[in-house]
């Protein structure tokens, strides 16, 4: 499977036909170099939001709805794209309504018309402390022609139980968005290690550049990348791709997913079958007076 994994910039619109034009120009690039799996970054739907004005896009509480009004709408486009190309696509993320308040939503659009709905478990403190958006429903394991797929939303990838939860799948979709250097590296470490400890790949997609009309988003930093663990027939850094730092464009790797189910049961580790033997171990350990 030949993964594309986003560096995305954000645009500002003042029709549909922009963003739809927007859209099919990057599927079909992808497509084009024979991409299968597309991975759009966390928040790009935010993007639709200026649809409705600069003045709504800069609204914290109004671009959250202004953006899951319109959310029907755009994957209607990518389920048309998905279809035309032959390709499966997890679309950017983007406020949902989810009971009274927005979550966070990724979906996963395939080409034979089905959607496979992901929504972010632990917000940030942004998220959760100023945007009140909250957590909506549980990880998800999609059995897709391509293999089993799952979805850690950003924040979601540095913590080692969700990624855990998702051990059935042979590649984790990793979309994101950060605004400093530093909460790209979170993302990636988590990616990484999510990788390794699941023997899986992990594909993380990334916003870069100026929102400026957004108090949200701002300035992004980051690219994309694709990971694997570092094991047997894979390169021993882990990385099996990796954009440039903050310039717009495609990451494509080759995943072998094949060479991902020797890895789980002949590698030199075996991370994912041992996970078992860290029970209890943490939970008695003993404090050691040494001072």
């Amino acid at each position: 499977m030949k993964i594309a994994t986003a560096a995305y910039p954000l645009d500002v619109f003042t029709s549909d036909a922009q963003y739809e034009d927007k859209i099919a120009a990057w599927v079909a690039e992808a497509a084009d170099a024979g991409a299968q799996l597309l991975i759009f970054p966390e928040y790009a739907a935010m993007e639709l939001a200026t649809l409705e004005g600069l003045n709504v896009a800069g609204d914290l509480e109004g671009s959250l709805w202004a953006v899951s009004d319109r959310l029907e709408q755009a994957d209607a486009l990518h389920l048309r794209l998905a279809a035309a190309h032959g390709v499966h696509i997890v679309a950017g993320s983007g406020p949902a309504v989810f009971q009274t308040r927005p979550v966070n939503r990724a979906r996963l659009i395939t080409p034979t018309g089905q959607i496979g709905v992901q929504d972010k478990q632990i917000m940030t403190r942004f998220e959760a402390e100023v945007w009140d958006v909250v957590p909506g429903n549980p990880l998800q394991v999609f059995d897709t022609a391509l293999g089993a797929i799952g979805i850690l939303i950003c924040y979601d990838c540095e913590f080692p139980l969700l990624g855990r939860a998702l051990a059935q799948c042979d590649l984790i979709c990793v979309p994101s968005v950060t605004e400093a250097q530093a909460g790209y590296w979170r993302v990636r470490i988590g990616a990484q290690a999510r990788a390794l400890e699941q023997q899986c790949i992990t594909a993380m997609s990334s916003v870069v550049g100026p929102a400026d009309w957004s108090e949200a988003l701002g300035m992004s930093h980051g690219t994309g990348g694709i990971f694997a663990p570092p094991d047997i027939g894979f390169p021993e850094t882990g990385v099996l791709a990796l954009g440039q730092m903050n310039v717009p464009g495609w990451t494509y790797a080759d995943a072998d997913l094949a060479q991902v189910a020797k890895v789980r049961r002949e590698g030199v580790v075996l991370n994912r079958s041992h996970w078992e033997g860290q029970t209890g171990r943490d939970a008695n350990a003993l404090t050691v007076r040494l001072r």
